[in-house]
């Protein structure tokens, strides 16, 4: 039997994470809150018009992978810009835009996803996203917003699968 190696050094490096995250956090500062949510509260009237603006821009994106295709960097584009919406449709107080770009952005998300994916159900979700803008369906509690979403979904989940 091998006598153990006495040579070997364990070093424990010191942890230096919490010398520079430092130690708890303060308390909130009430008041620098209430200050963020007046400022939001003066500007929430511009989430729409901030909203429609994407929109357009994903729009736009439509009508160049309409020329160019899917699979080209329009349809990259077009991705991102249904990624983002998904985020910015909670944001803006439109969680039924958060749900709709979702699906969209399921349906494009990969290469081998937009080589597959209908142009049609493409338009589908952008013509949604439009409508319930100009409606102002914000959420599922409209009947009509959360069918759409939902035949949305289910066609896309048929198209490439459940994640």
């Amino acid at each position: 039997m091998a006598k153990p190696d006495k040579s070997v050094e364990i070093i424990n490096p010191p942890n230096m994470l919490k010398a520079k995250v430092g130690g708890k956090l303060p308390p909130a500062d009430q008041a620098a809150i209430e200050r963020a949510e007046m400022a939001l509260g003066q500007i929430k009237h511009q989430f729409q018009d901030w909203l429609a603006e994407e929109v357009t821009k994903m729009e736009a994106l439509i009508d160049s992978v309409s020329q160019d295709g899917l699979l080209g960097e329009s349809g990259e584009m077009l991705f991102t810009s249904a990624h983002d919406l998904r985020g910015l449709g909670s944001t803006y107080e439109f969680p039924i835009i958060s749900r709709i770009s979702g699906s969209l952005a399921k349906l494009i998300e990969t290469k081998e996803r937009r080589s597959i994916a209908p142009l049609a159900l493409v338009r589908a979700h952008a013509s949604s996203i439009r409508a319930a803008l100009i409606q102002n369906i914000r959420s599922e509690d409209d009947p009509v917003g959360r069918q759409l979403a939902e035949e949305l979904e289910t066609q896309v989940i048929a198209l490439v699968g459940a994640d």
